[in-house]
This record gives structure tokens, C-alpha cells and sequence, in this order.
């Protein structure tokens, strides 16, 4: 199917003489040589025989009729499986159009789809804009009725009257459209948001609001809104203003997942509303600001972390969602294969003093990490004191410290009072600056334990970084016991997995043969209801641990580079790569080939799965 639909765009631009048949050839050439699943298009578009623009255009002259959804795959909108998991939604559900789907389930955005409605119909993508309507042509019918029929007249063009439609196939816009204006009339597509915006100021000129100041409503908007996330087990709520659209999305397994649009209208009431809850400054607009909100949900307390974001079209807010206390994953359930947890807990957690740093990106899980640390060692004959910004689970039994710069109760001045307080754990929420840095290997030195998080790429990036930041070469060699690197990759869903073959650009990308996966289970989720047919339910986490033995601490006091203390790291310490360990869980079918590439840095060339799983204890 794939390559009948490349030859009849390739038959097209051949007809519009953008490119030769030699030139098609000399692509197919180039394509048989290569190693990775070029699209045939591409590599014409890297010749410059021929611009993205140029294809599309042809298309839409010719009025191709290629399906919609073949022309999505071809154009690497999205791929066959999410193309095949949207046509099974569409057999189940009730009269949707594919491409409804497809922005439903956050596989395509509206601007894209539009944007292949042009190629398959002709069909122009348009952002309204009040200034191009004409009154008289929009006087034909109330706007009651075009809000009715989701339509906007805008101007005449050629002697015909441009309608935008939210939905250019809906019979009852289009019987509406026919109704008012008749039959011969242009068809553009606007989104149904953008419609429905330039309806509410034609009907009401300059003003734009139309909602009904109603608190109680608008309460319980938000209060769905938070309800919904929870439910859906989302770490976070994105509110975001457009030029035409109030947009909420949800963060779920670390993907961003659309929830719902709202209209322009709603945003400044909304926008109060979370102000109001979390005792921001509901007259500011001008300044980024933060606050909290505790939310009671089915008889448990959420706690909310707020930051509203100034930008051109209002002012964005994020909700973070904290566990709570009955959310502390054990040490054992954070994802490490039991060899590699044996020797984390022998050889850095539990020795009584040294600095173990938990590194990763924002997002990667290490926060969930400490805590799972502090819960492990915490016992009633020792002192744990935190310094976090903020808190974000309750202990049982740990001393814990939330910063609040507002009331000067900052990271350095809290840090001058910890170690007075003769703590035998001292845990820092976050390494930010020097003096931080500073603090945790002082008290290392003085026979304390330390916990504390980096956003450094790998183990030995958050060595060099605190050699970066004027720490001593000597006592980050003598105070460092570990250091943790991580990921979060998706998982699986187990309810439609199946068995996944890598591709030739797959084995390629990891430098490996055909031979070294022979006897690997990878897998991939088909997608179904379970998994919001994205193939993946949950996350896993992904190691990398470097113990800091006699050579790498040498290796640190001579200053080597990061390339040569990994090569050290790996030949005497037994350190395993974030992409060794992320190889490992995608053999055995936890995760996928695609959340590796997506997630986790090349340094080196893995080594053979075999050699990995022995390493693993496996």
C-alpha cells in the first residue's frame, strides 16, 4: 500500500515537472544503498529536487484521491500504528470521522490535519480574523444560527462567498452552509475554537466576554478539571493560552495528553479561579508567580504545586500533582534488577557516611528515588533533616524543611542552619549552586550522610559538573560514594503486546546484527482502550550506578576527561550504561526501541545483550 501511494505522489510530480524520471531513479539508487527505512520523498527532498512545499501543493492541484489517513503515514504525520489504533476506535465509536479521532487521541494537531485536508481536497486553512469579515455577508443569517451550523462567512472571493468550516464533511453544516448562501460557495477550514472566538466579537464588537461571571460554575470547571487528572493518573495539568484557544493537557507516563479546549472567553475567570485557590496575587499579570493549592479528592489530600507563566496570549499555568504519603514506592520497586539493588544498598546506601547523588533530567524520576532512600535507611536511632523545595511527600519520622524564598527562608540560609542541628542524614533536595555543592561534601567530610539530586545527562557528568563548579578535585574523589543516573521510560501495555522484530535503522542505531537479538523477546503495544491506544500503560526507570572505586577516584585527582573515566568506570567498577540498562529492558519486552531513542543518551556502544544480562545478574 505504502509504495502505491509513493508512486502516484511521484507519478503527480512528475506530471507537474518538479521532478525528472532520472532524478526518481538516482533517489531509488541512493535508497537501496542506505541502511536505514528512507522514505523514498525524503530522500528526494535532501537531493533538493524537490521542497515539502512544492509536494503538497501538486497534491492539492491534482486533487489526489489517496485516503487521509495513507497520506498521514506517507507524510510522517504519524506512523501505521497509530494510524491502524485510530481506524479501530472508529469502528467502535458512533459515526467519527477519522481525522476527529486522530486530534482526539493527540495523535495529529488540528493544524496538521488541516493542513492535509488541503492536499486531499483543496480545502484552504485559515486563521479568521474579524478584520477580513464582511458584515454585509455575514448579515445573511443571525450568528446564533452560524454558531448553530459551526460556520463563518468571511468575503467574497472570485464573485464566491469563502465559508469556514470547523468540520468541512458535517451534513448539517454543509446542508446550513447551502441554506444561507447556496450552493456555489469556497470551502476553508478553521478550527472550531477560532470559529466560535470571531462569532463571540463580530456579535459583540470590541467586547469578548459572553460567559456569565458565574463562580460557582467556573469552580467547578477547575475542580473537574483536577478531578479528571487524579483519575487519569496525570503528574501534571497544563492551562494554555492561544490566539484562539483556552487549551488544557494533561502529563501522563511523561507524555503531554490533550484533555480539553476551552474558549477564549472563560481564560481570565479560570485564571482567577486557580489564583484564588492557591493565594496568588490575583491583580498581577505582568509577573510569573507561584503558589499551592491542597485539593480534597474522595476523602484523600492532594497537594497542588502552582507556577503561572506570563506569555503573549495570557498567562500559562501548571499544575504539578505531589504524591502523597501513601504513594513512597519501596526501594525494591523503583526498577533495579536485584543485583544491581544489592550492591546500591551494600556499597552507598547503607554505609554510614559519603555523598550519593541521584542524577537526571527534570522528569526522571529521582526525586521518587530519594525518597525511596530516605524511607530504606530511616530509623529511630538516626537523625534525617531535609532541605526540599518543595516537599513533596510527607515522611513518617524525617524532619523535613519546605523552602520558601518569600520569607527569605532560602537554600543557603537554610543550609547554614542544617548541619547545627546534628543530623546523622542530611538530605538536599537539589545541588543548584556552589555554596550548595559546598555544604553537602563539607558535611560528607564530617562523617555525614548525604542525599541529593543533579540534572546532569549520565554519572559521570555529575562528577565533572562539581568539579565545574570550583568543588575541590580531592573532595569530590573523597567524599562521592555513588552516583545514581536515571530515566523514566514508558511501558508496554501488557494487555496488547506483541512481539516486535527491529528494524534494519534499528540495529543500526544500537550497532548491532541481526545475530545479537536473535534470542530477544521485543515487544510493542498494538494499542487498545486499556492504554488510550498508545501502546504503552505506565513507566519503568532506567540505571546507570558508578561506585567510586580506587581507580576512578585516581582518575578524578588527575582530572581525566568524562570519556576516559567512563571507559575506566566501566572496565573496573562495573558500571552499566543508562542504554545498557534500557537495552536490557526492552529485550525482555518491558519497554520499546522507540522510548530508547527517545529517552536515553548514546556515550559508547552498548555492549552485546548477553554480556549485559550476565552483568545483571541475569
Amino acid at each position: 500500500m505504502k509504495n502505491d501511494i509513493t508512486d502516484q505522489i511521484i507519478s503527480c510530480l512528475i506530471k507537474e515537472k518538479l521532478i525528472t524520471d532520472e532524478q526518481v531513479r538516482h533517489a531509488k539508487k541512493i535508497k537501496s544503498k542506505i541502511v536505514s527505512s528512507k522514505r523514498l520523498l525524503d530522500i528526494l527532498k535532501d537531493l533538493k529536487y524537490v521542497t515539502d512545499k512544492q509536494i503538497k501543493t501538486a497534491l492539492a492541484h491534482h486533487k489526489h484521491s489517496l485516503k487521509i489517513g495513507d497520506l498521514l503515514v506517507e507524510f510522517g504525520y504519524i506512523t501505521n500504528e497509530k494510524l491502524e489504533a485510530a481506524l479501530r476506535i472508529q469502528k467502535s465509536s458512533k459515526g467519527k470521522r477519522l481525522g476527529e479521532i486522530l486530534v482526539e487521541q493527540n495523535f495529529i494537531t488540528e493544524d496538521d490535519f488541516r493542513d492535509l485536508l488541503y492536499i486531499q481536497f483543496g480545502f484552504l486553512h485559515i486563521e479568521p480574523d474579524i478584520q477580513e469579515v464582511d458584515k454585509e455577508l455575514i448579515s445573511k443569517a443571525s450568528i446564533k444560527l452560524y454558531r448553530h451550523y459551526s460556520i463563518l462567512p468571511m468575503y467574497q472571493q472570485k464573485g464566491k462567498p469563502l465559508i469556514a468550516f470547523a468540520d468541512p464533511f458535517d451534513e448539517k453544516s454543509l446542508k446550513g452552509a447551502t441554506e444561507i448562501f447556496g450552493s456555489d460557495f469556497i470551502i476553508a477550514v478553521a478550527s472550531h475554537n477560532a470559529i466560535f472566538s470571531s462569532l463571540n466579537k463580530v456579535e459583540h464588537g470590541s467586547k469578548t466576554t459572553i460567559i456569565k461571571e458565574d463562580p460557582d460554575s467556573v469552580q467547578a470547571i477547575v475542580d473537574s478539571i483536577i478531578q479528571s487528572a487524579i483519575l487519569e493518573e496525570a503528574s501534571d495539568i497544563h492551562f494554555e493560552p492561544f490566539k484562539n484557544k483556552f487549551a488544557v493537557r494533561f502529563r501522563q507516563d511523561g507524555i503531554l495528553v490533550h484533555y480539553k479546549d476551552f474558549p477564549l472567553e472563560i481564560r481570565p475567570m479560570l485564571t482567577s479561579r486557580i489564583k484564588i485557590m492557591s493565594s496568588a496575587n490575583i491583580a498581577e499579570k505582568r509577573m510569573h508567580q507561584g503558589g499551592r493549592i491542597s485539593f480534597d479528592f474522595n476523602g484523600t489530600e492532594y497537594d497542588l504545586r502552582v507556577s503561572f507563566y506570563v506569555s503573549v496570549f495570557g498567562e500559562k499555568i501548571v499544575l504539578r500533582i505531589l504524591n502523597n504519603m501513601n504513594q513512597l514506592i519501596g526501594i525494591e520497586h523503583i526498577g533495579m534488577s536485584p543485583k544491581l539493588l544489592k550492591r546500591f544498598l551494600q556499597d552507598a546506601l547503607e554505609i554510614p557516611s559519603g555523598v550519593v547523588l541521584v542524577t537526571g533530567p527534570t522528569g526522571s524520576g529521582k526525586t521518587t528515588t530519594v525518597y525511596s532512600c530516605i524511607n530504606h535507611i530511616k530509623k529511630p536511632e538516626i537523625s534525617i533533616i531535609t532541605a526540599e523545595e518543595p516537599v513533596e511527600y510527607i515522611v513518617k519520622d524525617v524532619i523535613q524543611c519546605s523552602i520558601n524564598p518569600s520569607i527569605n527562608l532560602t537554600y543557603k540560609e537554610t543550609l547554614r542552619h542544617i548541619v547545627r542541628q546534628d543530623p546523622d542524614v542530611i538530605v538536599i533536595g537539589e545541588i543548584r549552586d556552589t555554596y550548595s555543592a559546598d555544604v553537602a561534601v563539607h558535611a560528607a567530610l564530617t562523617g555525614h550522610k548525604v542525599l541529593t539530586t543533579f540534572h546532569t545527562e549520565d554519572s559521570i557528568g555529575g562528577l565533572i559538573r562539581l568539579m565545574n563548579m570550583d568543588i575541590d578535585a580531592f573532595l569530590v574523589s573523597s567524599t562521592v560514594v555513588c552516583v545514581l543516573a536515571q530515566r523514566l521510560l514508558r511501558k508496554v501495555c501488557d494487555k496488547c503486546a506483541e512481539p516486535y522484530h527491529l528494524t534494519p535503522e534499528d540495529l543500526y542505531r544500537l550497532e548491532y546484527t541481526p545475530a545479537d537479538v536473535a534470542k530477544s523477546q521485543f515487544a510493542k503495544g498494538k494499542g487498545c482502550s486499556r492504554c488510550r491506544y498508545t501502546g504503552y500503560k505506565g513507566r519503568t526507570a532506567v540505571f546507570e550506578m558508578l561506585i567510586l572505586n580506587e581507580f576512578v577516584r585516581d582518575a578524578i585527582l588527575n582530572k581525566k576527561s568524562s570519556y576516559e573515566i567512563r571507559k575506566i568506570s566501566i572496565e573496573t567498577s562495573g558500571l552499566l550504561t543508562l542504554l545498557e540498562d534500557a537495552i536490557h529492558k526492552a529485550s525482555s519486552g518491558i519497554t520499546t526501541i522507540e522510548e530508547i531513542f527517545r529517552c536515553v543518551p548514546k556515550l559508547i556502544k552498548p555492549r552485546s545483550i548477553q554480556e549485559i544480562k550476565r552483568l545483571q545478574g541475569n
